[in-house]
């Protein structure tokens, strides 16, 4: 039976009340709600919300009951939420909804200023508060058993993972500041980790990290030492060159793929065997751009059984090109689910979202997940509805 899910909050599920939320989607048509059981901070803004319309989450949180004996040097830290509403074990008692848990894996500034050495580290020597490294030991450890946690003490039905990766330089973070402009070239040699975990993998596998670094170094120097800007489509040509003759550096992003993957497959083989595991593997547009976070398609849907597509796009059109894409890309290694927004910036329709609906399913994707319960109108959802309700494509 296709799994038609809705992403949520616990905060939000509180505020609403776990039952009504659950009637709210049901009778939209839904038959899952995807929970986030960790997550980063934000300021979300909510058009339904009962206390109050905009909600600033405590960062790098936990939002079920964790066992501390499970973990090593890095441990969760629960969200004051569960001490007096575990709203994840609500859902999952219930019979008449699925109920996932939707994990966000490398993405913690808290954990990352109380480990900064598990760190994503630039090639000067800067760690990146907001992104622990995946080829860190005591970070793999931490990722694998937060997943088999909570697979363990709840009875969720599917597990949604996402950031296993290599995060961009470029990630939203709090107050992000700069007084040069941004372009691709930059930014992606900003994003590379050179932590001594991966200089030190990377050489294992024959690869000169710390030649490239040095390279990196120069080639950042060079450039912030001039008064030019580079425009966007040359920037773009400057870093696909360096992809393609550089064989350091297209053999080290190959790497952190292989990386990032091996980390996955020791989630699946932590995490009960009766929950499906699906990769989200990038927010990037268009998904294929996953890669420069340590993201291979085909890989990652071997490894946990299928991918989540971020279908985050305001045409029906653009979404088939992804997903043409992405089926050429993952091939018969796994399944593809999707997610997509009905409403600003992406579907901003009835007929919009009737038709990614009806288009996603015509090309075989039987799974569609929709984003966010709490940052959805009362007309997104019945949008929702009406999609689900309309006739299977023949």
């Amino acid at each position: 039976m296709p799994e038609y899910a809705i992403y949520c909050y616990a905060w939000d599920l509180a505020d609403d009340g776990v039952g009504h939320a659950v009637d709210e989607v049901r009778r939209r048509g839904l038959n899952a709600m995807t929970m986030a059981g960790s997550y980063h901070a934000g300021k979300f803004f909510r058009p339904r919300g009962r206390s109050g319309k905009v909600y600033f989450p405590q960062d790098g949180t936990a939002y079920f009951r964790t066992d501390p004996a499970r973990y090593g040097e890095i441990k969760p830290v629960e969200n004051t939420l569960i001490a007096k509403n575990d709203v994840l074990a609500s859902l999952c008692e219930r019979d008449d909804i699925r109920a996932n848990a939707w994990m966000v894996l490398l993405h913690n500034s808290r954990l990352g200023e109380m480990h900064p050495q598990a760190t994503v580290e630039n090639a000067f020597g800067d760690r990146y508060v907001y992104s622990l490294c995946p080829s860190v030991p005591a970070v793999r450890e931490y990722a694998v058993n937060l997943c088999a946690d909570i697979a363990k003490s709840y009875s969720i039905t599917g597990m949604s993972i996402e950031t296993p990766g290599y995060l961009p330089y470029v990630h939203g973070y709090h107050h992000e500041f700069a007084l040069v402009r941004q372009n691709r070239w930059l930014d992606n040699l900003f994003g590379l980790c050179f932590c001594a975990h991966c200089r030190s993998g990377a050489g294992k596998a024959g690869i000169d990290a710390d030649g490239l670094r040095r390279r990196v170094r120069l080639a950042v120097d060079g450039y912030l030492g001039t008064d030019v800007d580079h425009p966007d489509d040359m920037a773009e040509a400057f870093w696909l060159a360096d992809v393609v003759l550089d064989p350091d550096l297209a053999d080290y992003l190959r790497w952190r793929c292989d990386t990032v993957t091996s980390l996955v497959t020791e989630i699946r083989d932590a995490v009960r065997g009766d929950v499906p595991i699906s990769i989200i593997p990038s927010v990037a547009r268009p998904t294929c751009g996953a890669w420069y976070e340590g993201s291979d398609l085909r890989a990652l849907a071997a490894a946990a059984g299928s991918v989540t597509a971020c279908f985050y796009e305001p045409a029906v059109s653009r979404i088939m090109s992804d997903l043409i894409d992405i089926k050429r890309r993952v091939g018969d290694a796994g399944g593809i689910r999707a997610i997509v927004r009905p409403g600003y910036p992406d579907l901003q329709g009835r007929d919009a979202v009737a038709g990614a609906v009806a288009a996603l399913t015509g090309a075989g994707v039987a799974d569609i997940a929709f984003y966010n319960y709490g940052h959805l109108r009362d007309a997104s959802l019945d949008w929702i509805a009406d999609a689900l309700a309309a006739p299977e494509p023949r």
